[in-house]
């Protein structure tokens, strides 16, 4: 069939327009079946009040139990030196030997006076007796027999003092052998053998240190001191009776110390430069691995918080002012924000004071997804348990018991 060339324009218009209906129809259908987006899915963990122990850390240097110093208590040369420097010692060791032969010959002499004056005494003794006899019968005047009572008196006094004399020259001899006063480490000798040292000399001749125990000296200021005292009067914080005075001991190097410590006393002066007091803890340190002087960190109890409300970190996010909130789904599925009051970090988890409370499902998982009014599907986060935070460095073994 031959068609003419309108003919043919007709018919390429007719079939354009086909094709353009069709198109419209499809795209129509399309639209209107288009599915609604999917209700977003989070995680939450459901807030459950628990028992934490609260700690604090703060830092300290260690410091011997005991320190002597020492000095020599007479004049004289050092003829030996009896000890090995850096060595540990023992209470009662003899450490120098002061020449003694000076003091030998003080004591012999002092003896010796003593002796003398001993026989003197018989003497005079029996001579007063007889004039005491004598007297009765006025066949002496009272004025010797005075003399005589005198005299015995006065060997008695002189016989005193020499035994004093032989005293003092006892305890000088003896002082030439500079022994320990207590048990420890002892350092580097200031002198030699062949020194001269004076009695009561400002230089020692060597220091001594009991390094187990050791002390640890921490501070702690008033402000947290008194905030301790408010919290545990409103009954947020109990005290523990059997293990609030152990505290473990972080060493420089962030290990904890085998042995854990004993929190002795607290100083009852605040210091007006720092505002700060000092807490004692005393350490067992059997191996000397705390020395004199190095900075540690304690981890000291501050109480038991009977209802700690704990959540992840990474369900707490910040306004632009700053201030923590945390985003919570209620009981219809839809999202609520809260914001929050927070105490202090508890190792991956935050401690809130305010804002949350038991049974509150918080979203960790999802939050960027979501906005307040928002519904959702919640479901249980995989993650650690919430609220399983370590509040204090583990204990050592023998010490958790």
């Amino acid at each position: 069939m031959q068609l003419n060339k309108q003919g043919y324009e007709s018919l390429r218009w007719a079939v354009a327009l086909l094709a353009l209906t069709i198109l419209l129809d499809g795209c129509g259908s399309g639209q209107g079946q288009q599915a609604k987006p999917p209700v977003p899915e989070v995680a939450t963990v459901t807030i459950e009040p628990q028992q934490v122990e609260l700690t604090t850390e703060l830092p300290g240097r260690t410091s011997p139990y005991l320190v002597a110093e020492i000095r020599p208590q007479v004049n004289g040369i050092i003829k030996k030196r009896l000890f090995r420097e850096g060595s540990d010692v023992k209470a009662g060791q003899l450490l120098y030997q002061i020449d003694p032969a000076p003091f030998q010959v003080a004591l012999d002499s002092a003896k010796a006076s003593l002796g003398k004056a001993q026989a003197n005494l018989p003497s005079i003794r029996l001579k007063t007796e007889r004039y005491k006899e004598l007297l009765v019968d006025k066949a002496v005047s009272k004025q010797d027999y005075d003399d005589a009572a005198a005299a015995m008196e006065q060997a008695k006094a002189e016989i005193e003092y020499w035994k004093a004399a032989v005293e003092a020259a006892r305890i000088n001899l003896g002082y030439t052998r500079v022994t320990a006063p207590i048990s420890g480490r002892i350092g580097k000798s200031s002198v030699t053998d062949g020194a001269l040292v004076t009695a009561y000399q400002a230089a020692s001749l060597a220091t001594i240190q009991q390094l187990d125990p050791i002390y640890v000296d921490v501070s702690q200021s008033s402000a947290e001191l008194l905030r301790l005292k408010r919290n545990l009067e409103a009954g947020r914080l109990s005290a523990d009776g059997q293990n609030g005075r152990k505290v473990c001991i972080l060493l420089e190097d962030g290990n904890l110390c085998p042995q854990a410590g004993t929190l002795q006393f607290r100083d009852v002066t605040v210091d007006q430069a720092t505002g700060s007091f000092t807490l004692r803890i005393v350490v067992p340190n059997p191996k000397h691995l705390l020395l004199p002087g190095m900075f540690v960190r304690a981890s000291v109890q501050e109480g038991i918080a009977p209802q700690a409300i704990l959540v992840p970190q990474q369900g707490v996010s910040r306004t632009p002012k700053g201030e923590p909130v945390a985003l919570v789904v209620d009981e219809a599925g839809k999202v609520q924000q809260r914001m929050l009051k927070l105490n202090r970090a508890l190792g991956d988890q935050w401690l809130v004071s305010s804002g949350l409370s038991a049974g509150d499902h918080v979203i960790v998982e999802g939050m960027l997804n979501v906005r307040p009014g928002a519904t959702v599907k919640a479901v249980a986060w995989e993650g650690p348990k919430a609220g399983a935070a370590a509040a204090i460095p583990k204990r050592p073994a023998a010490e958790a018991k």
